[in-house]
């Protein structure tokens, strides 16, 4: 789904959104929620890199065929994919180009747009990087769960 049909961000709030006090234990799982998520950045970026990509190579290669339409993602979809400016998109693409990670062809519907998708090599490393992450996920799952859990709670 693109970019603009979905919202994936919201906007920081200053105070907790119920107007009342932190908890000690809020404290505690939002600390080991960002410990998680670190933790999975970490391991995301080290398997990108023994698969001889960048992090973000990986993160533009999961984001053309994770959120991108059927026909494929422009250069201005995978800068808001990535949250980064469009001339660093532009470079991005021009690099995983000659590495023949992705292909490039004109929109169909407009000319002056193109359209970037995964080449047969990209898939394979695609593919072999998101197993691991699928088994990283379920691994760290439980703990996960169980911080989720306590901020749905504490919404109640």
């Amino acid at each position: 789904m693109a970019p603009s049909k979905r919202k994936t961000t919201r906007p920081a709030r200053a105070v907790p959104t119920n107007g009342g006090a932190m908890r000690e234990a809020d404290y505690g799982a939002l600390a080991q929620f960002r410990y998680q998520l670190r933790t999975f950045l970490a391991f995301s970026e080290a398997a990108a890199q023994s698969a001889g990509l960048t992090p973000q190579q990986h993160q533009a290669l999961l984001a053309i065929k994770g959120l991108a339409a059927p026909d494929g993602a422009s250069v201005g979809d995978i800068a808001r994919f990535l949250l980064i400016r469009h001339h660093t998109a532009v470079e991005l693409v021009d690099r995983m180009a000659k590495l023949k990670l992705i292909g490039r062809e004109a929109d169909p519907d407009d000319a002056r747009r193109v359209l970037v998708k995964l080449t047969a090599k990209g898939e394979r490393k695609l593919r072999s990087l998101s197993r691991i992450h699928l088994d990283e996920l379920s691994a760290a799952a439980p703990g996960l769960g169980k911080i989720l859990r306590a901020f749905r709670a504490k919404r109640r």
